[in-house]
């Protein structure tokens, strides 16, 4: 018998996810269905990326009258994104059914949308907005609603639409049944399924820690005074990720590393709360279909941005939650692959690293940024790599009679070398064959003055020489002089000088 039926799923239906690849029910889909197909309402915590779209999908795509062509079933998320992904969910679940899904979203055009209200729908998935905005219209009828799910309740207080959602609420019938699925229960949603729930089923997943032997955890440390932008290139260049998600905390950031990276010549496009709706579909299609290897994100648009075989994950800022980090890094290491997740550390940042740490109950493999040389080396392996595979393949042949002509002059080695020369530096990336002064030629720490004597004959007055951990660094571009180190007998005080109000000043103090 399959594993769905025996929760109570159709034989139809059950035959239809079998097509689909559902054989066997995800922890979520087993506690909820049965509750839900009871009559009883549901408060479900679980991360995505667990099955819960099936899992409140499936009870309620049983239970529509499909000869009734009014909106029975209402499901709320928090962005568009995550709505085209919950119905296009639920249009694979519906067959052959005749039953209709529409999805209302902002970006989209709402006379289409009233048009298709019109015409009559079973199921509504939509955001908040745009629900009010047909309510208002008085297109969007909930007076046949008997069912309502709130999917990621905690994302839809983090952007502010909790009132949205209780006014929503308050306009559906009151004998309904209500699922609520958040990732965390913060008070004010404990206080929204108080309010709105009655005497609710409460099932819980408990999230995966990210998995060791999946995904490898790696802390890049950024040295003082140096820019995360700065840092992120020559990380790019050593790690070379093959597909990454690259997350910011704003659009600027976005933005503005977007153009940063496209400038250095890399296949990398942004994803935010900015960008169209007919943008963000033309990129999330690109990005799958490999034409885009990078994308440049924000935590709330890259909900429902997911891509299998995601190689990377980076953090290029840190979240503010180890929920949301689990969350960010859960998205590579699927289906049984091996993936990478890179965080880009400040100083002021090593607490919230530890935390995180703790959270997931394995240390990361922290690293220095990559130095020239290091670079170098790597794209040296990928260049030997190329020749041995144009050793083994055909094309070969028609080079042989230029190297049978430049034989009788030179060194049979100098002209290996001089091919792989000009293979090198058309290879080479154009930022690193800027001046020295913007690339990192040696370990990045933080630089402390080295107290050396002046030789015989010359004051007995000690001088400083300074070692620098960036020949273009603020300090020098700005043209600010050298601060001097103040001298002191105690050989275990600290030679760093330190500004009054600098963050090196303030970390001390703490």
């Amino acid at each position: 018998m399959n594993l769905f039926a025996e929760l109570g799923i159709s034989t139809e239906r059950a035959e239809q996810l079998e097509k689909l690849g559902f054989t066997t029910p995800t922890n979520i889909q087993a506690q909820a269905i049965p509750q839900l197909l009871a009559g009883r309402d549901v408060v479900g915590q679980s991360q995505t990326g667990t099955g819960k779209t099936a899992a409140f999908s499936l009870p309620i795509l049983e239970q529509l009258d499909v000869n009734h062509r009014a909106v029975q079933a209402l499901v709320l998320t928090p962005t568009r994104e995550l709505a085209m992904q919950v119905h296009d969910a639920i249009e694979q679940f519906i067959g052959n059914d005749g039953l209709r899904v529409l999805a209302i979203y902002g970006g989209q055009s709402i006379e289409r949308q009233i048009s298709q209200l019109k015409r009559g729908v079973h199921m509504v998935v939509g955001t908040p907005g745009r629900v009010i905005d047909l309510l208002d219209r008085g297109c969007l009828k909930l007076d046949s609603v008997k069912w309502f799910v709130l999917d990621e309740a905690d994302e839809m207080l983090s952007m502010g639409f909790i009132d949205d959602v209780e006014k929503i609420l308050s306009q559906a019938p009151k004998e309904r049944q209500t699922a609520l699925f958040s990732a965390t229960m913060p008070p004010s949603i404990r206080s929204l399924v108080n309010r709105f729930l009655v005497s609710p089923a409460t099932v819980t997943v408990e999230q995966p820690k990210a998995a060791p032997n999946k995904i490898n955890q790696v802390a890049y440390l950024i040295p003082r005074h140096w820019t995360k932008a700065k840092a992120l290139q020559p990380i790019l260049e050593m790690e070379d990720p093959e597909t990454a998600l690259i997350f910011v905390r704003t659009r600027r950031t976005a933005a503005e590393l977007t153009s940063q990276l496209q400038g250095a010549g890399h296949s990398v496009d942004e994803y935010h709360g900015d960008l169209s709706q007919q943008a963000r579909e033309r990129l999330l299609s690109r990005f799958r279909n490999r034409q885009v290897r990078w994308v440049v994100a924000t935590d709330i648009a890259a909900r429902g941005l997911d891509v299998d075989q995601l190689s990377h994950v980076i953090n290029f800022d840190l979240p503010d939650s180890p929920e949301t980090y689990v969350h960010r890094i859960g998205r590579t290491g699927r289906a049984g692959k091996e993936g990478t997740a890179i965080s880009l550390v400040q100083p002021f940042e090593r607490r919230k690293q530890q935390g995180f740490e703790r959270h997931v109950r394995q240390s990361w493999h922290v690293l220095t940024i990559p130095t020239r040389a290091q670079i170098e080396a790597r794209h040296i392996d990928k260049l030997q790599e190329q020749v041995r595979e144009a050793l083994a393949g055909e094309r070969l042949a028609s080079f042989l009679p230029i190297v049978s002509e430049l034989i009788e002059k030179y060194d049979p080695q100098a002209i290996a070398a001089a091919a792989l020369q000009i293979a090198y530096d058309e290879t080479r990336p154009a930022w690193l064959q800027q001046s020295e002064a913007d690339i990192p030629s040696e370990d990045m720490s933080t630089p402390k003055p080295k107290l050396v004597k002046r030789r015989e004959g010359s004051s007995d007055r000690p001088r400083t020489s300074w070692s620098k951990s960036d020949g273009n660094s603020e300090e020098e571009r700005r043209g600010t002089p050298k601060p001097k180190p103040r001298i002191t007998r105690r050989s275990d005080v600290s030679m760093t000088p330190k500004k009054l109000g600098s963050p090196t000043a303030r970390e001390s103090a703490s």
